[in-house]
């Protein structure tokens, strides 16, 4: 019987969950079923039953890891000295850079969070809002101490983070431009959009 190759950096559970992200971002979570990620797997559908208990816990997983993440780095950013203006920017940066190293799992968290049972979508939906509502925050921070333009601060949360999602197109022309140029071009543009 095939086993799931792991490597020194991932475990097995971690090798199923990022080819179930690639799969479930390719043709989608209802769309995807498990027969065709054992396959991927190299391994017989049923041996994957003793890794996982269903197609949804491994939406779940994918989707809550994702916003365990930004939840943790937005958090540090709470108690830190930084100003308004290095927090949203630490913010972009971050992420840019999961973008760039979880696509497919940022992909899914993004498209197909809406397919998460309860009450796994209310915790979803509760760090997202927790998350956004932070950020709004830290731009009224940024209004409050002269950093940053008197700009709505929802819509200018809004614009960063439909900024950063535009990634999703960037992953096509990949090879074109640098990916630390693309952190710091994107950030420039969206700081200088805001600061005074």
């Amino acid at each position: 019987m095939a086993k799931i190759k792991v490597s020194r950096n991932l475990s097995r559970n971690d090798v199923i969950l990022k080819c179930a992200a690639g799969l479930f971002r390719k043709k989608g979570f209802r769309a995807t079923s498990m027969r065709e990620l054992a396959e991927v797997l190299g391994i017989e559908a049923p041996s994957l039953y003793n890794h996982i208990g269903s197609k949804s816990e491994l939406l779940q997983d994918i989707c809550l890891n994702i916003a365990r993440q930004f939840t943790i780095h937005i958090e540090s950013l709470e108690t830190s000295e930084f100003t308004a203006t290095k927090k949203i920017e630490k913010l972009i940066r971050f992420h840019i850079q999961i973008m760039l190293k979880s696509f497919d799992e940022v992909f899914v968290a993004n498209h197909e969070w809406k397919q998460l049972p309860e009450p796994f979508l209310n915790d979803f939906l509760s760090q997202r809002k927790a998350y956004e509502t932070q950020m709004v925050q830290y731009v009224k921070d940024g209004i409050n101490s002269g950093e940053f333009r008197k700009i709505h601060p929802q819509v200018t949360v809004l614009t960063i983070l439909s900024a950063v999602r535009g990634l999703e197109f960037w992953q096509k022309h990949k090879g074109q431009v640098n990916t630390k140029a693309l952190e710091n071009n994107i950030v420039q543009h969206l700081i200088k959009g805001i600061t005074v």
